[in-house]
């Protein structure tokens, strides 16, 4: 547990690894595969993996499954649950039928009735860091806030963040109650909290922050030569990133990013995380294999020098237009 590099989280206390395990992937959303096919024996065999090498902390959500992504984790940390740094998420609604209706629920009351039914299905009595998934437009942010800190007044949650706000309801909610973290999409092909401001809000108020999808949903593997490469479901498919004469202009930016990955013996994800990995953001990848854990993990702990940072944000500078990262209907519930 030495070997990895650890980092602060905000200012409230939480320490974590300065890489994380997204596990999304790991189970369907509403009965849609996340990135291909998913098997529990090896992504349980992946979470195990991950603490062996110091990767202790986990991020979930109730929306994933719905409810079946928590449960999962909950077998994979039975018996050593103290051992992990467990992150979910509510505000996705889940009706009593553990039906997702798609609307966005931030109520006092549906916090209490989803932390109660998160513990449940993690198996645990106590959260260590709980986010509201997405903003609800008809609730405000202080209400929300303030029923997630009577969790922590409680003891079922350790630490409170927010996922896809603007700065505005950052500084709301912080003066509600101390965020711990604010969670966004963020990679070399993703840097609109850099463009907006939001990094910025979050360093002057000491809030940690927590990028997702990393490798830009995969686009910097280099798995992905055509829009043909995805299973007849994936839902990247309407993504604008991935779509017409933009897919073509991304491939060749990932062109590029592999030829420095080249250079250095290393994979072009590997370069990416040990980039984010050098800003001391904490980095969550989603992976549901064993192999891959290891090679994201040891990414963390690589140093860049400056000249390869310089060299890196040469290749996709701030304003690069790179495609918006969800299609038009799911941009719509970001608060921007």
């Amino acid at each position: 547990m030495n070997a990895i590099n650890r980092i602060k989280l905000g200012n409230q206390g939480l320490i974590v690894p300065n890489i994380g395990l997204g596990c999304m992937g790991m189970t369907q959303i509403a009965g849609a595969d996340i990135y291909g096919k998913a098997d529990e024996k090896e992504a349980i065999a992946t979470i195990h993996r991950s603490l062996e090498l110091g990767g202790n902390f986990l991020d979930t959500a109730d929306l994933y499954g719905p409810l079946h992504n928590e449960r999962l984790i909950a077998k994979a940390i039975k018996e050593n649950r103290n051992a992990y740094s467990i992150a979910t998420k509510f505000g996705y609604e889940i009706d009593d039928n553990e039906q997702l209706t798609w609307k966005f629920n931030g109520t006092k009351d549906y916090v209490k009735k989803a932390v109660e039914r998160s513990l449940k299905n993690l198996g645990t009595d106590y959260i260590d860091l709980y986010y509201l998934h997405r903003l609800d437009p008809n609730t405000p942010i202080e209400e929300t806030v303030t029923a997630m800190s009577e969790l922590v007044k409680e003891g079922k949650v350790g630490y409170i963040g927010l996922s896809e706000v603007s700065s505005d309801t950052i500084r709301r909610a912080h003066k509600i109650h101390p965020l711990t973290a604010v969670q966004t999409e963020y990679s070399l092909f993703e840097r609109s909290v850099e463009e907006s401001g939001i990094l910025d809000t979050l360093n002057e108020l000491e809030i940690g922050f927590v990028a997702y999808s990393p490798l830009g949903r995969g686009f910097i593997s280099g798995d992905i030569k055509s829009p043909d490469d995805f299973p007849e479901n994936d839902f990247r498919k309407a993504i604008p990133r991935f779509q017409g004469e933009q897919f073509k202009k991304n491939i060749e930016l990932v062109n590029e990013i592999q030829k420095l990955a080249n250079e250095k013996q290393i994979t072009a994800s590997q370069l990416a995380l040990s980039w984010i990995a050098s800003k001391n953001i904490l980095s969550i990848p989603g992976t549901k294999r064993v192999k891959y854990v290891e090679q994201n993990i040891a990414a963390a702990q690589m140093i860049l020098t400056t000249d390869e940072i310089d060299r890196l944000e040469k290749i996709i500078p701030l304003g690069t237009i790179t495609g918006a990262r969800y299609d038009e209907a799911n941009m719509a519930g970001i608060d921007q």
